[in-house]
């Protein structure tokens, strides 16, 4: 048998898992060709390529041509051993045999392929694809992705199904056993305390039954609750021991493991123990009450835990309320009848009746009334739809009956996008959770350290039962320094805050974007559709040897051909003044310029000052005209015609009346706004004027967005770009946060970290202060878990006995460990109630 370990694996504690997600590569240690499996060094100036927002690199030009051949084969591989999923380009465990590579989520799972590698290759089937929605994930490691329920191999917790939610799942199967094992934990718990401590409340059970026939009673009562009960909880700790990820299964299993073991010891055998481990009264004392009732407050914790991360998906939950089961859908004869949503196909007509929610996404055939859409944009105000607006899935239709045309039905609807974006966001993971786990990869080792270190201080200089306050101390350290806090820090805000900011109409597409925007210091915006209304009208006509009538014609019937805001604005301005347009020939669009084409056989030419030099036009005798205009704020556009300048139309786009409030807030919380237009200096500086904007980037060429990005960048500031067209998906995805306007183009949100259902500044203020607010309340949960720690380890291990003479009992450093994650919890779920 012969490997070749050609390339790095490492087996220190905390590499287990490798990321399947690009939010988790900001940790990633190595950088891996994912088609040849050689390490790379990204500062080589090797061939590289970037997809999905994530950059491959690669050792030769050979293997980057083979990835953009075919990138799906590339990207993840099986584990032979395990069945996990693990990121090529990541993987820190990687080994050839007999000529094929093999890529490991652990060195456990290396080490058993490189012992016995015909235990798992043989005639075994590959691994089936599972479809999307049946996979598992682990809420803390969602690099962790298996085909069925379990553990997670890092941190022990129970998998959680991947996809949209259905909103009826029913019950969580842990919940339901873990709360039955409580009860049952409980019940026997209770007696163990009565005989236990029943003297101190002036119940002198013990006496009554007998010294020795209450050790076998409380072993009777204990047996149940670690052997049974404790059973999930044993077992996730022998699988930290496998996988060699210590965590808070491992501490627990070797604290209650170790007071019921000596427990059983000392009532079947107690003389092999010296005097040393005996009372004053010769008796070896048993702990199994601690045992029992240890189990019982974990499991108490773990119920309180898994019903408040429930609580956590309420917004999801909310949301998928939001689309009615049924549709009322009008037949081609004329008659109505009430179907399940899943009937609807894109084509049917549908009927809203006030009070409604709308079924689907579609389109307005005959009605008018207010739309509520408070719950997808986060607007109260309703919005007025009458025949040929849209009108969104989910959305409450108030006053009137409306006619629709559904468009898109099912997966493709608004609603549930946002639902499968919140979805995927609540499972991303924050760079700052990679502060947790690092430390946790050491934290649980050490305690176990202390722990002995304790046992054998106790031992050595302790009264009498020296060896008994050293247990009790070990006992006491390895369960209230379990790290569940820790780990539980970061994602319980994380799925908290992505389903909130859904509410308000702040969708975020992955953890990493919500803390890269709590540090931002520029936002970058455009003017049109962002700080404007985005529905410019015709002002002025200004003509140059031609009627002002004549003029408008020519560009009217020019601008037919053009999709761009201003020339809509153009060619309604004609309509309302009835006047005939022609058709227009070789119709030429030149980005960042300007139309041509010929109409009525003449050439003309309609845009800005490079478009006039490229038509030939001498502008100088309007130059003086069009800035007057444009210092009112309007955009000019200079009219050639046969190569002659022809005259002026101004168009002017109102300025949002919510856009100011939104900069002054903007400016509140710390960010430089700059303004990046390709519209002429003097408009924009104008406008910027009217909105104390910092800065004004004019006369902009889409490529220009993306390179002031980039000289921003090098400056060292922290970026946000803002925009909504596919010009400015470039820049939204080079910049540090990229926030796409919902009412833009879908390349836009797809290049972006942030999404506003509703494209106005407000929402960017909204996603700044939830940005703040859950950073806030993530230093918040890490310093509680740290702070209660560092407090509550040395306190357990006995560093108060010399002022107190008295002891943290292990049952009391339960109760305080499952308070520690609850304490946790309870302060991410104030993001429930954050006002936006």
């Amino acid at each position: 048998m012969k490997h070749d370990h050609s390339a790095h694996h490492d087996h220190a504690h905390g590499t287990q898992g490798h990321s399947c997600c690009s939010t988790h590569k900001a940790e990633a240690e190595i950088v891996r060709d994912p088609v040849c499996g050689m390490l790379v060094d990204p500062t080589a100036g090797k061939p590289k390529v970037e997809r999905d927002g994530r950059v491959f690199h690669f050792c030769s030009a050979g293997c980057q041509t083979k990835f953009k051949n075919d990138p799906d084969t590339y990207l993840t591989a099986i584990d032979p051993v395990c069945g996990m999923k693990v990121d090529r380009a990541t993987a820190k465990h990687f080994l050839q045999h007999e000529g094929q590579k093999y890529y490991f989520c652990s060195a456990g799972c290396m080490a058993k392929f490189e012992n016995a590698p015909q235990d798992y290759l043989g005639d075994r089937p590959a691994p089936k694809a599972t479809p999307a929605g049946t996979q598992y994930t682990c809420p803390m490691h969602p690099e962790i992705i298996k085909d069925g329920p379990g553990s997670c191999p890092i941190c022990g917790m129970a998998l959680e199904p991947m996809g949209i939610p259905t909103g009826d799942e029913g019950p969580n199967p842990e919940l339901v056993d873990f709360t039955r094992r409580f009860w049952i934990s409980a019940l026997c718990s209770i007696p163990l305390l009565l005989i236990t401590m029943g003297p101190m409340l002036g119940l002198p059970l013990r006496e009554w039954i007998g010294e020795s026939r209450a050790v076998w009673l409380e072993f009777a009562l204990a047996t149940p609750v670690v052997l049974w009960a404790a059973i999930p909880f044993f077992e996730r700790a022998w699988a930290s021991f496998v996988n060699r990820s210590p965590n808070m299964w491992t501490l627990i299993a070797i604290g209650v493991g170790a007071a019921y073991a000596f427990s059983v010891v000392a009532t079947l055998v107690p003389d092999i123990f010296p005097h040393t481990f005996r009372m004053h009264g010769g008796s070896v004392p048993v702990y199994f009450e601690a045992a029992a009732v240890i189990v019982t407050l974990v499991f108490l914790g773990q119920i309180l835990e898994l019903k408040a991360r429930e609580r956590t998906g309420s917004a999801i939950r909310a949301l998928l309320n939001l689309a009615p089961k049924t549709a009322r859908r009008i037949a081609a004869d004329g008659s109505e009848s009430d179907v399940p949503l899943d009937e609807v196909a894109a084509g049917d007509t549908l009927r809203v009746r006030p009070g409604e929610s709308v079924p689907v996404d579609g389109i307005v055939l005959e009605g008018r009334s207010s739309i509520d859409e408070s719950m997808l944009t986060g607007e109260p105000l309703p919005v007025e739809k009458t025949e040929q607006d849209q009108v969104t899935g989910g959305t409450l239709n108030r006053n009137g009956t409306l006619l629709i045309k559904a468009e898109k039905v099912g997966a493709d609807t608004v609603l549930s996008q946002i639902v499968g974006m919140v979805a995927t966001a609540q499972r991303s993971r924050a760079p700052i959770q990679g502060l947790a786990d690092r430390v946790a990869s050491y934290f649980v080792p050490a305690v176990v350290l202390v722990a002995i270190a304790a046992f054998l201080v106790w031992a050595w200089i302790g009264p009498e039962p020296s060896m008994i306050y050293g247990l009790v101390a070990a006992v006491s350290v390895l369960i209230i320094a379990c790290p569940c806090a820790l780990g539980l820090a970061t994602p319980m805000s994380i799925m908290t805050a992505t389903g909130r900011g859904a509410q308000a109409g702040v969708l975020i597409k992955d953890a990493e974007a919500l803390e890269r925007f709590a540090g931002v210091d520029t936002l970058i915006v455009d003017k049109t559709g962002t700080l404007t209304e985005g529905k410019p009208v015709l002002t002025d006509v200004i003509a140059e040897g031609f009627s002002d009538e004549r003029l408008l014609v020519l560009a009217a019937s020019l601008e037919k051909g053009s999709e761009h805001p201003l020339a809509e604005a153009i060619v309604e301005g004609a309509k309302t003044r009835n006047l005939a347009l022609h058709s227009a020939e070789n119709f030429e669009a030149t980005t960042g310029m300007g139309v041509s084409g010929t109409v009525n056989k003449q050439s003309v030419a309609l845009g800005n000052k490079a478009m006039m030099e490229k038509a030939g036009a001498d502008i100088s005798s309007l130059s003086q005209k069009a800035d007057a205009l444009r210092a009112q704020g309007k955009s000019v556009l200079f009219v050639a015609v046969d190569g002659k300048a022809a005259g002026i139309v101004a168009v002017a786009d109102p300025v949002k009346a919510t856009t100011a409030e939104a900069i002054r807030l903007l400016h509140k919380a710390g960010l430089r706004i700059i303004m990046a237009t390709g519209d002429n200096r003097i408009t924009a500086q104008s406008v910027a004027a009217q909105l104390g904007i910092d800065e004004v980037r004019a006369d902009m060429l889409p490529e220009g967005k993306k390179q002031l990005v980039d000289e921003l960048r090098a400056k060292g500031a922290k970026i946000a770009m803002a925009g909504d067209g596919v010009n400015d998906a470039p820049a939204l995805a080079a910049a540090d946060v990229g926030i796409a306007m919902g009412t833009g183009a879908d390349v836009a949100m797809e290049s972006a970290g942030i999404t506003l259902v509703k494209g106005d500044l407000n929402g960017i203020v909204r996603a700044r202060h939830l940005a703040d607010a859950t950073i806030s309340n993530i230093k918040q949960n890490l310093f509680f878990a740290f702070f209660y720690n560092v407090l509550g380890v040395p306190v357990a291990a006995g560093v108060l006995y010399p002022v107190f003479g008295t002891m943290l009992s292990p049952m009391l450093a339960a109760a305080a460990m499952s308070l520690s994650s609850v304490s946790v919890i309870a302060n991410a779920l104030r993001l429930r109630t954050l006002k936006l």
